[in-house]
């Protein structure tokens, strides 16, 4: 049985109810890591909270910047979204967690760590892979995978043993924030035929409540990672702040997904990222400019792997690292200002720029100015379809009048297949 035990603590429901139940199933000290991820609370507070419900020790840290500085923008600069939506704010923010953790668990002499996650989660997998990953001696303690109560149980134990939580049976949203994003699931939300009532959201105004007129931004990008804000230079924890309020008072960020879930179900999930939203736009308007069409191809094979590598808990792993050195050299020319109009919960670019730029006005007009050399395309599709026009003339493929007759997958009668 571990003597001391490392909880990551976020002031929520789950964890709060956790450091009670740990110190009584375990008989085991609970020292709690509460990581400031920008996610809108008092850390201090909830901090001063843990130690209130039983907490020995409450750590708390300011982790912002190397979660914008090693997560988010690597991140960002592979295009993650998850199944093209989701840019991962929870994902990203887990094994940060786990590092901080074990980081802990060390200074405290602890020979375990504990989350608050359910055992049909995503978060579960990520906590518990990343610490195996990075301490294996440390203990990994789940408590809602053991004591099976529901989330109205849970608001009842609190209750009973005078747990101070910011949760109610009239709201009972599980919600997840940080710099990134703003995950909210459970309640009615379970129903995906049902739109979400407007108290999920809080970072996105109703459309209705946006200003009646547009505002132009302009995003500025070094290497694939932005770096200025309307000409401003501001560092990432700053230039993701003003751009969560900017867009955010425009109604921009609010996905509805329905996702698969790494343990094989699927969940509705409720998402407000208006800087993710923002900037993953202008990153690939940068990249249409600066990328060869072979590299932006490939690049969007990596993107995928990299956002299901976030998703499924393998930061910690060595794709993880070769993925990313692929990422840092495909970036390097990815440097140039992207201009972005918000109007009633749209973000669209407008214009773009790069001293990178691989588009030549010359060679794209059809004005004057024109240096194309038109001569040169009739030898270019001779040689691009000399390998189509041979195949025709040897195994005579389909003519024009044999097209209506092959609808539904038939062919032509005395051809093989």
């Amino acid at each position: 049985m571990p003597r001391r035990i490392v909880l990551a603590y976020s002031g929520g429901l789950d964890t709060s109810v956790a450091i009670r139940w740990l110190a009584e199933r375990y008989d085991a000290e609970v020292v709690t890591l509460t990581a400031d991820l920008g996610q809108g609370r008092d850390v201090g507070e909830v901090g001063a909270r843990a130690c209130r419900i039983g907490a020995v020790a409450a750590e708390v840290v300011d982790a912002r910047e190397m979660f914008v500085r090693h997560f988010v923008f690597p991140a960002l600069q592979a295009g993650a979204l998850y199944e093209g939506q989701y840019p991962l704010a929870t994902a990203l923010a887990r094994p940060l967690i786990a590092y901080l953790l074990v980081e802990t668990a060390r200074k405290h002499g602890a020979e375990a760590v504990a989350h608050g996650c359910t055992g049909k989660g995503n978060d579960q997998v990520r906590f518990d892979l990343a610490v195996q990953t990075l301490d294996p001696r440390l203990g990994v303690v789940a408590p809602i995978r053991e004591w099976s109560m529901t989330r109205d149980q849970e608001i009842a134990y609190a209750a009973e043993h005078g747990i101070e939580v910011p949760v109610t049976t009239a709201k009972p949203y599980s919600v997840d924030a940080n710099l990134w994003g703003r995950s909210i699931e459970s309640g009615v939300l379970e129903d995906p035929a049902l739109e979400p009532p407007e108290d999920v959201y809080e970072w996105t105004a109703p459309v209705e409540q946006t200003p009646s007129n547009p505002t132009v931004i302009r995003v500025g990008f070094e290497g694939g990672v932005p770096v200025s804000l309307d000409g401003e230079r501001v560092n990432g924890v700053t230039l993701i702040e003003r751009l969560n309020a900017l867009a955010g008072r425009y109604g921009v960020g609010r996905i509805d997904h329905v996702e698969n879930r790494l343990v094989g179900i699927k969940s509705r999930e409720i998402y407000e990222a208006p800087a993710g939203t923002v900037l993953h736009q202008a990153h690939a308007a940068l990249e249409t400019l600066t990328l060869t069409r072979d590299a932006a191809r490939f690049k969007q094979a990596a993107s995928a792997e990299y956002a299901d590598l976030i998703y499924n808990g393998k930061w910690f792993s060595a794709l993880h690292q070769d993925l990313m050195a692929f990422i840092r050299s495909n970036q390097r020319h990815v440097t140039g200002e992207v201009s972005i109009k918000l109007h009633r919960g749209t973000s669209r670019v407008i214009g773009r720029t790069s001293p990178m730029s691989l588009y030549s006005r010359a060679l794209a007009t059809y004005d004057t100015g024109d240096a194309f050399d038109h001569s040169a395309a009739v030898g270019f599709i001779r040689l691009y379809g000399l390998g189509m026009v041979q195949q025709a003339r040897v195994q005579s493929l389909p003519l024009v009048q044999d097209l209506p007759r092959l609808g539904g997958g038939e062919r032509p009668e005395g051809r093989e297949s």
